[in-house]
């Protein structure tokens, strides 16, 4: 089966390395020619465990190949991937969908022959016939159907949930095309993935509505976080007696900072903002986006409060920047938020990440220090501020730390470490709802 995946970002490589991984032959788009020169020599612009492996693997098999710009080849494919961003356009806070529909428009004239063209891309509701109506424009001959097939991949853990689905959504309207993407998807099967067949609306709001609900349990748990520390209770003992309930279940109560990433952030504002066009209320999502920015701005209350209520001349050792462990990606992160406030009020900031650095530095105030040494970072700082718990930071020698440091603060705001062990090594220490 041949299937040409427009764009060459997250969602694109990681379905296209996939796709090749079933044995399709795939063909990656992208305009970017630097971009595309170096994933023709296995470089991979972004960061996703196993993928750089994946990529090099279905390459040597010439399973995938990578092209700036179109050609006959992708007119030959039977199923044709829309994967290009849909970010929050500025001023409404909908999808932009500029991307998707130039994407389109540059594809239509190439089709020959039967094509399934497929958004894979996070798009509103009535996409895919504003897709099928521009492909009618742009080439009135095309034989086509168009498909929405939304993804559902964590960063950090994108190849797992690919090949490992907990289900698959297909939006279509014939048997046809219907049939084509049962046969690409097929070697799921062996592992019983849950194929979910639907329409074309219901398909592409079932993504966003997933994503609303997992930022609500987030939110959920971040405002219940508050209101331990106000009454004394323990919010991991919350979230345990929570989540062993079978209707409500133990993930994506963890309490922090706040959540963030490519997903949740553009698709509550996309899905409030499609709610409104269509005369609908949605009250529950607007409050899991105020919940979500209450919480960042109690995390930067918090931190001056442990530094004495004024954070003024202060230094803060920063562990972790990008928005989860196992990614670079930056956009939403908690620390876009929390650290300028910061450092606007006197704070130097001395920053560690595994991977999300060179992001980092096109977006925080330039007098932050980045340190590629984690014990570095920490030297001389007022206190340590452990805003993302990638593994690194799981196992810190405290004892060291302690005698780094200039000052005895520990604010632990993704609750790694257990409060007494800290406190036994003299630190002040500070968390999320316990």
């Amino acid at each position: 089966m041949n299937v040409a995946m427009v764009g060459a970002g997250y969602v694109g490589l990681v379905s296209g390395a996939c796709f090749a991984e079933f044995g399709a032959n795939v063909t990656c788009i992208d305009n970017d020619r630097e971009k595309i020169g170096k994933l023709r020599e296995g470089v991979i612009p972004i960061y996703e465990p196993g993928l750089t492996d994946l990529i090099s693997k279905n390459l040597e098999q010439g399973r995938i190949t990578f092209k700036a710009g179109y050609d006959a080849t992708v007119g030959a494919c039977d199923l044709a991937f829309i994967a290009v961003g849909t970010p929050s356009r500025r001023g409404d806070g909908h999808a932009d969908l500029k991307y998707v529909y130039q994407a389109v428009r540059e594809l239509a004239p190439w089709l020959r022959g039967y094509t399934v063209i497929v958004d894979k891309s996070t798009v509103p509701v009535g996409t895919a016939r504003n897709i099928k109506r521009i492909i009618r424009e742009e080439n009135p001959k095309a034989d086509f159907d168009v498909a929405s097939n939304p993804e559902f991949l964590r960063e950090g853990a994108a190849l797992s949930d690919f090949m490992r689905p907990d289900r698959v959504v297909i939006g279509v309207e014939t048997a046809r095309a219907e049939q084509l993407l049962r046969e690409l998807y097929r070697p799921l099967n062996l592992i019983e993935t849950p194929m979910v067949v639907t329409g074309l609306e219901s398909a592409e709001l079932i993504k966003y509505a997933a994503n609303a609900f997992l930022a609500t349990k987030i939110s959920f748990i971040n405002e219940m976080s508050a209101l331990c520390e106000a009454v004394g209770a323990d919010v991991h003992a919350l979230a345990r007696g929570m989540g062993l309930d079978g209707r409500i279940g133990r993930k994506f109560l963890h309490p922090g900072p706040g959540y963030g990433g490519s997903c949740f952030p553009k698709d509550t504002r996309a899905l409030v903002r499609i709610a409104q066009e269509n005369n609908v209320t949605s009250r529950i999502v607007e409050a899991v986006m105020e919940v979500n920015e209450a919480q960042k701005a109690r995390m930067i209350n918090k931190i001056r409060t442990a530094l004495g209520g004024n954070e003024n001349g202060k230094t803060l050792a920063v562990l972790g920047l990008a928005f989860k462990p196992e990614t670079d990606d930056m956009r939403d992160a908690p620390a876009l938020s929390i650290l300028p406030k910061l450092i606007e009020n006197g704070v130097a900031v001395h920053a560690h990440d595994p991977q999300a650095m060179p992001e980092a530095k096109d977006l925080l105030p330039e007098s932050v220090l980045y340190f590629d040494d984690i014990y570095a970072a920490l030297s001389g700082a007022d206190a340590v501020v452990l805003l993302t718990e990638w593994n690194a930071y799981r196992g810190l020698d405290l004892t060291r730390v302690k005698a780094l440091m200039r000052g005895n603060v520990f604010l632990d705001l993704r609750n790694v470490y257990e409060p007494d062990t800290v406190r036994a090594v003299g630190f002040e220490y500070y968390c999320v709802g316990r």
